[in-house]
């Protein structure tokens, strides 16, 4: 008998794996098969701040690469991971051969950037919020994950989500306690009073490639105050010789309201408090678009705005509009006892029947009008669902192994923060703008669609 080909082989070890229900990995090997512990070898991009909110989860797994522009962070997570490949570049991180998974923790102009790029590689991704710096990017992002779907687990890092207050806000809404859902708010109380790039402070230290860290942006001179974070009512920064005294968790306040780095809250708490209020919409993309706010900044992403897209109606719903607040920017409140503005982030559903008001953790529904005897709503019967799954990080990992299917995937999460950015896309160029969803392109505005997108600089390509 002729011992088959390599493509023959190839196709003999799938159909096997997947009859006994074994999932093989981008690496090209089994679950159960030299893997000890089921392991996913994982590549960490952008190996301090934030990343070290997933260490539970980084540590259950096998990390054989980390990377980051600053050599110090480099270093320390070595300590850490010490059987992981060290880089400083993440494009020639992506290539390293036994990688199943990318955990990406960078500044938010590098998310959509090596999303696609790991997606194009065949690689579980768990990304950062925000999905995406511009509304060009969140498309690309979106549709490059459809394209894997039946092979990649993707999560877009709102891990509020995991919280039992979403499950229970989307069952109310989509039940009825309000009646039928005619509107949405969502909002944000951070400020900042920033009016352009910090200025040139010399060159950066000889372990910081500020080269990479600006990436694919338009140059800027460095500064080191990019690199701080407030900590304990403290500045704490990157440039303390003892580690311990490093940002952790994040250090975005210091550069994400830098259109080039960010885009303020709409990538930040806007993209959990959005989160939190389009859970319950079963939304497709917006079909139009307007803002206000702040006086335009071409350099700076403005304090207060806000911004109301209008979303189409579906097979349980009718048109609604939604509106993004921040910086002072609120709905009006439906009682007159309740001030909407000690609710640092939350949202407001107004149906025919009442409201909804929640925050990440609790929710209020609030009965109007003389039928509003709540009569009409019967409380869901199912119980909530048990799971041996501890927290988001998990949720993700574990679909890696198994069935594919996290709270946040890139479909999801492509169209939410899509309609964010758009909104920023209106208030930029201070019109209503009527927005083709299909083609991504505003029918009246040739500054719009100028903005839906990005350049970027030579040698930073965006679907690598």
């Amino acid at each position: 008998m002729k011992t088959p080909s390599t493509p023959r082989r190839q196709f003999v070890k799938a159909a096997a794996a997947a009859s006994a229900g074994f999932l093989i990995l981008p690496s090209g090997t089994l679950f159960g098969q030299n893997r000890p512990g089921n392991k996913l070898n994982i590549a960490l991009i952008g190996c301090w701040g934030r990343a070290t909110a997933h260490r539970a989860m980084l540590h259950n797994e096998n990390v054989v690469a980390i990377c980051d522009i600053n050599s110090k962070a480099l270093a320390a997570a070595g300590e850490e991971f010490p059987g992981a490949k060290k880089y400083k570049d993440w494009r020639k991180c992506l290539d390293q051969k036994d990688i199943d998974a990318v955990v990406c923790c960078t500044p938010d102009h590098h998310h959509a950037f090596i999303s696609i790029w790991a997606m194009n590689r065949g690689l579980h991704v768990y990304g950062e919020k925000p999905l995406a710096n511009s509304v060009e990017e969140a498309r690309m992002v979106r549709s490059t994950y459809l394209k894997n779907k039946g092979k990649l687990a993707t999560q877009c890092g709102t891990q509020r989500h995991f919280g039992s207050n979403f499950a229970r806000t989307r069952e109310l809404v989509k039940g009825g306690a309000i009646g039928d859902l005619k509107s949405v708010h969502a909002w944000g109380n951070r400020t900042h009073n920033i009016t352009g790039y910090q200025p040139e402070s010399g060159s950066a230290p000889d372990f910081i490639d500020w080269d990479l860290w600006t990436g694919p942006s338009p140059k800027h001179p460095f500064n080191p105050a990019y690199f701080t974070a407030a900590k304990r009512n403290q500045v704490v920064s990157y440039f303390d010789s003892d580690s311990k005294n490093w940002p952790t968790g994040s250090n975005c306040l210091s550069w994400n309201m830098y259109r080039d780095f960010g885009n303020w809250q709409i990538g930040d708490m806007g993209s959990h408090t959005m989160d939190l209020a389009f859970n319950p919409l079963d939304a497709d993309y917006p079909i139009s678009a307007q803002g206000e706010g702040d006086p335009f900044n071409k350099d700076i992403a403005p304090s207060m705005m806000n911004s109301t897209c209008i979303n189409p109606a579906n097979d349980w719903r009718g048109k609604i509009s939604v509106t993004w607040h921040q910086g002072g920017s609120m709905p009006k409140s439906p009682l007159s006892a309740l001030d909407l503005n000690k609710i640092g982030h939350g949202a407001l559903f107004k149906g025919s029947q009442g409201f909804l008001v929640c925050d990440f953790t609790t929710r209020m529904v609030i009965p109007y009008g003389p039928k509003a005897n709540m009569s009409y709503y019967e409380p869901s019967k199912e119980a909530v669902k048990k799971s041996d799954i501890t927290d988001f990080g998990h949720e993700w990992t574990n679909a890696c192994k198994t069935d594919l299917k996290t709270s946040c995937n890139y479909d999801y999460s492509g169209v939410m923060i899509e309609q964010l950015l758009l909104g920023l896309v209106a208030y930029d160029v201070g019109k209503k703008l009527d927005y083709d969803p299909k083609k991504m392109y505003v029918k009246n505005s040739s500054e719009a669609n100028q903005r839906l997108r990005k350049q970027y600089r030579q040698g930073w390509a965006l679907n690598g």
